[in-house]
């Protein structure tokens, strides 16, 4: 996962509100840290994914295979 579909994943999970989960939710799976402060530390961005989906219950089909764009034809 790339960081550009994280964020889209990001985007299309929490809408608005995304933002505010990215730099002021403390996640313990990644360290205590927000989803910012881990990806600017250099934890892959899936690893953030996964740990912000953890935290925020969010149903194992929606995690995965998220962000991306559709292959140009």
């Amino acid at each position: 996962m790339r960081r550009s579909e994280f964020r889209r994943a990001v985007d299309d999970e929490f809408g608005p509100r995304g933002g505010a989960l990215l730099d002021d939710l403390v996640i313990p799976g990644i360290g205590d840290r927000t989803a910012t402060d881990a990806l600017d530390a250099g934890v892959p961005p899936r690893e953030v994914w996964i740990a912000l989906c953890i935290e925020m219950d969010v149903p194992p089909e929606r995690r995965h295979g998220v962000g991306r764009l559709e292959p140009r034809r």
